[in-house]
């Protein structure tokens, strides 16, 4: 396995999200649990205690040889995840202490096939990197997407598509298809953001077309941006496709009419296992994911987060990243 090997899952597309047909199934302080579907039909609950029994599979001899012997020798894998994310990615349980998230169970089942003792450790964002620099973390993951920038401290081993998803009222009929979905409609996005972005650059596209631009409206909360879509003072939300999925699934109050490549129309954006670069442990973690992607346990995990729709074919080593910023 080489970083020009083609491990590439499909290229950028504009996809309607029939696959995440959500539905909440009760509060998930009083069970524990919730639902979501992660196909029509098939609903899949998701346990928020802490007893999160786990997906798990089984150690690979092979594939844990390939580990650094000093890694190999401590017996731990040193994982770190950023404190500030968000369900499903990281979060925690109801006993607010336990780490859970499709994070976390990603990085567990990587841990399993390499033998080795998971230490899952939450700290700020920025730190994130700090811990990876300082070689006191061995692997991120913490939604970590590809960048050509970050391709210079790191190497990365892809898991997910990294994907934005515009967020409705539900039943509310609308389908995101291309910037001429979104023509004269009102919508909320972050400020700064990669999704602001692109609403930005739809707009203008719109208005170059003769159509009319996007409102776009800002807010300083998710609370606000809720209450903004539910009583019709906004038509959609674009924000990260994991967040939006996941309140459409605990609320049923939303649902998620479109996604979109975090990368752009002409690449599809990737999540990636992150390691400093040179560390050896690059080949390793992306065999890991290769073999849980192929046995099964993945796909399981990512049903359980309602997130099947950002599975990867297999796992690509530095692949083309998010492009540098022109100043």
């Amino acid at each position: 396995m080489s970083p020009s090997n083609p491990r590439r899952t499909a290229v950028a597309a504009l996809g309607l999200v029939s696959a995440l047909v959500l539905a909440a199934c009760g509060n998930p302080s009083d069970g524990g649990t919730t639902e979501a579907a992660a196909t029509e039909g098939a609903h899949a609950k998701i346990n928020l205690s802490p007893q999160q029994d786990r997906v798990t599979t089984g150690k690979v001899d092979s594939i844990a040889a390939e580990v650094p012997e000093e890694i190999r020798e401590r017996g731990t894998l040193e994982l770190v995840s950023s404190s500030g994310s968000a369900a499903p990615l990281t979060f925690y349980a109801t006993d607010n202490k336990t780490v859970i998230g499709v994070e976390s169970d990603i990085a567990y089942l990587v841990a399993d096939v390499l033998g080795l003792e998971p230490h899952v450790k939450t700290v700020s964002w920025e730190n994130v990197f700090v811990g990876l620099d300082s070689a006191k973390y061995d692997v991120g993951f913490s939604n970590i997407t590809v960048t050509e920038e970050r391709k210079e401290k790191y190497d990365f081993a892809t898991y997910r598509e990294d994907n934005l998803g515009f967020e409705a009222k539900k039943d509310s009929g609308l389908r995101i298809t291309g910037p001429e979905s979104v023509a004269g409609r009102t919508v909320a996005v972050g400020s700064g953001t990669n999704q602001e972005k692109l609403l930005i650059e739809w707009s203008e596209e719109n208005e170059k077309a003769g159509r009319e631009p996007v409102d776009i409206k800002y807010y300083q909360n998710d609370s606000d941006v809720y209450l903004a879509l539910r009583s019709g003072r906004i038509d959609l939300y674009l924000g990260p496709n994991p967040t939006a999925a996941y309140h459409a699934a605990t609320t049923g109050e939303t649902e998620v009419v479109g996604t979109y490549s975090g990368a752009g129309a002409t690449l599809q954006g990737l999540i990636a296992a992150t390691t400093k670069k040179g560390s050896g442990l690059v080949e390793p973690l992306a065999d890991a994911l290769d073999h849980i992607i192929d046995n099964g346990t993945y796909a399981k995990v990512l049903e359980r987060w309602g997130l099947a729709d950002e599975a990867v074919t297999n796992s690509e080593i530095n692949p083309p990243g998010l492009p540098r910023t022109t100043p």
